[in-house]
């Protein structure tokens, strides 16, 4: 658990461009056009804010940002949401800040209405330690597709159900 406070922020602002940047750029998982995707949401929140469909939560240290995740409800469902990143700089990985920032994910997704959380990430070996990340957070692999990102390099697609679905 990290030994300073983490507090949380839900509102994008300028500076996170940047802060984006650095948080995935730093965790050497990301190639530099799958962090311009992800900067560009940001930018898309920044200048639709809401109607943008995305969310955010930032995690800060001492007022700087060292976390963050992007989320929104899937289109053409009723209670399903995606996480869209989430990151950690790679000087805070370790401190419980990950874990903090998906529950807090969780706990504003729900608070939204939704109960089906999906999340991917790739099946490379560089990737086992988030793949385990999820599956410590109760996350339930419910499929793998073979060669999705690249030859050799399949999607796992995780969910988690934040409540019991109702009885038919």
């Amino acid at each position: 658990m990290t030994d300073k406070a983490c507090v949380f922020r839900y509102e994008a602002k300028a500076d996170d461009l940047n802060d984006v940047r650095e948080i995935l750029h730093s965790t050497a998982f990301f190639y530099d056009f799958e962090i311009d995707v992800a900067v560009d949401l940001v930018k898309e929140r920044l200048e639709k804010g809401v109607t943008s469909g995305y969310h955010f939560i930032f995690a800060e240290v001492d007022g700087k940002t060292v976390g963050y995740t992007c989320f929104g409800d899937i289109p053409c469902t009723k209670n399903s949401y995606d996480i869209y990143w989430i990151g950690v700089h790679q000087s805070q990985r370790g401190k419980g800040i990950g874990g903090l920032l998906l529950q807090e994910t969780e706990r504003k997704i729900e608070a939204l209405g939704g109960n089906g959380v999906y999340l991917e990430t790739s099946g490379m070996e560089k990737y086992v330690s988030t793949r385990n990340f999820y599956l410590k957070y109760n996350y339930v692999v419910e499929a793998v597709i073979k060669d999705f990102y690249d030859y050799n390099d399949d999607k796992y697609l995780f969910v988690k159900r934040l409540r019991p679905s109702p009885q038919k």
